[in-house]
């Protein structure tokens, strides 16, 4: 069957037309993404400025007419932190239904952490025995753990990428008290997560998703082992101590030169990169297994296993 997978997000909308049955690997026959990067267009009273609306509206639209075009079975639509937080969410939410037809599900965070995990355990499978899921996206951060399927436990907190470039760095490139000043806000906000973490068993593998953590993991020139799509790629605690400061001295302008690093994400990757070494220093990770699938493929798993 033909499936598509419209994810609207904090950095973008990205929709994923893909063939799938039962049993078998999702096989993606065309794509479409634009960038949004809403934080940016977030107000003072935590709305969406009438730009972002008619920036969202736009890119609603295409996708619109490529879902037309596609001939779908099935299309599995959804938003999250960007829309869910937002004051004028649900009124943006009801104008896209209106106006395209698509009935956007606003995913929580827990659902989104929940769902991404499942992704990453597929990937892995079995062997891997206990894992825990590090994703970064734009407005939030996710964290789950678990030995099955679905996670012991999956939080999510506002230290996206987006956001926290945003919140705290303010200057290009940002300043020494900028990024001391974040991370500070990363260790108190993750602090009461990290200690319930630490109560349950410790995991036999640490696995990342997010595009920006597969950014940083190509700048650090973690491929191992093989050719393709089966490489193991590997993100070190390490590398990000050697990378993360060098980054914050440049320019964003300046770090679409380097391997991995998108004109697209080159201005949050900095605090992305800021918010994982901490997560890597506070929960004792000293490696990251990349994992390629993220959300959209959960959700594709999800309605499969539903069927």
């Amino acid at each position: 069957m033909r499936l598509g997978v419209l994810d609207v997000g904090s950095n973008t909308i990205h929709l994923v037309v893909v063939d799938a049955h039962v049993g078998a690997r999702p096989t993606p026959e065309a794509s479409q993404k634009k960038t949004l990067r809403l934080m940016r267009y977030l107000t003072p009273d935590g709305s969406i400025s009438d730009e972002g609306v008619d920036t969202i509206m736009s890119a609603m639209h295409d996708a619109a007419k490529m879902i037309r075009r596609s001939n779908l079975d099935a299309l599995l639509p959804m938003a999250t932190s960007a829309l869910r937080e937002a004051k004028n969410g649900p009124a943006l939410l009801e104008r896209i239904k209106c106006e395209t037809d698509i009935d956007l599900q606003v995913m929580s965070g827990e659902q989104e952490a929940s769902t991404t995990f499942l992704a990453a355990r597929r990937w892995f499978g079995w062997a891997a025995g206990r894992i825990m899921l590090v994703d970064i996206g734009g407005g939030s951060l996710e964290l789950a753990i678990g030995n099955d399927e679905v996670p012991a436990k999956a939080v999510s907190v506002p230290l996206g990428a987006g956001r926290t470039t945003l919140g705290f760095l303010h200057d290009d490139p940002p300043t020494l008290e900028q990024l001391e000043a974040l991370q500070r806000h990363v260790r108190k906000t993750l602090e009461p997560h990290a200690a319930a973490f630490r109560k349950l068993d410790r995991p036999d593998q640490f696995v990342g998703t997010s595009k920006t953590i597969r950014s940083l993991a190509r700048l650090a020139g973690s491929v191992q082992d093989g050719i393709g799509s089966a490489d193991r790629v590997t993100l070190r605690q390490w590398q990000l101590e050697d990378w993360v400061p060098r980054l914050a001295q440049m320019p964003a302008a300046a770090r679409p030169a380097l391997p991995g690093i998108t004109q697209n994400r080159s201005f949050q990757v900095v605090a992305g990169g800021t918010v994982l070494l901490e997560v890597m220093r506070m929960f004792n990770i000293d490696e990251l297994d990349v994992c390629p699938w993220a959300m959209r493929e959960g959700v594709l798993l999800d309605y499969l296993d539903r069927m």
